[in-house]
């Protein structure tokens, strides 16, 4: 098996290539059921909308159903091509999918929280992960310095209508309150406006439906 071959398998599949990197043992990946350590973990989620398509043309009237479709289709992954299937959902326990990513690409913790890369900038997520007990060639990684970095205005802290984003921290309730609220409407339409004011990766921002989708599951996970 190589990356190349498995990033094909991973695209074919409706998803995106993250990124890959040999653990650690401080990097928490989980052991093979074998008992053995993986050797390689490869990452896989969406960048903008093109899993997003992939995921509406075999979405199922289920609960969570972008949760169970990444399931279906990383298990399914895993199965063909030898590896043990790990998720970001499902827990607790969660796997630290956070660091697991910094260790496989260029991306930092941005002002508002989440993790942003040189290229899809905010509109990109992790769906899932396959660990592999060979240690498989891997492409030099990515380092691409933070946009962040040179982005003196910073409007992703200045552009919620009610001040959710800070240096201080996220206020959820706040955010949930308002996009709840018939003011909250362009967000819920979309998308945050914290992260639309971003500069980086416009080109890849959420369709409509996929940001209403996103926001719909964030009100729901409020209520719970």
């Amino acid at each position: 098996m190589d990356f190349e071959t498995i990033e094909t398998a991973i695209r074919a599949a409706g998803l995106t290539p993250r990124g890959a990197f040999h653990p650690r043992a401080e990097d928490g990946v989980p052991a093979l059921a074998s008992g053995a350590d993986a050797a390689t973990l490869v990452l896989l989620g969406n960048a903008g909308s093109v899993p997003w398509r992939a995921f509406a043309a075999a979405r199922r009237d289920e609960p969570d159903p972008l949760d169970r479709w990444s399931r279906r289709v990383t298990d399914a992954l895993a199965e063909a091509l030898g590896a043990a299937p790990l998720y970001p959902f499902g827990g607790p326990p969660h796997h630290p999918f956070q660091r697991w990513a910094r260790r496989a690409e260029a991306v930092y913790p941005s002002p508002i929280g989440a993790l942003i890369h040189p290229d899809y900038g905010l509109w990109h997520a992790y769906r899932g992960a396959l660990a592999f007990a060979e240690r498989l060639a891997l492409p030099a990684p990515d380092r691409r310095p933070s946009p962040c970095e040179i982005c003196a205005d910073r409007p992703c802290l200045a552009t919620c209508p009610v001040g959710a984003f800070s240096v201080q921290g996220y206020d959820v309730p706040a955010c949930a309150s308002h996009i709840a609220s018939p003011a909250g409407g362009d967000c819920m339409a979309l998308g945050c406006r914290a992260r639309r004011a971003c500069p980086v990766g416009r080109s890849y921002t959420y369709s409509p439906e996929q940001n209403r989708f996103h926001m719909e599951a964030f009100l729901t996970a409020r209520v719970r």
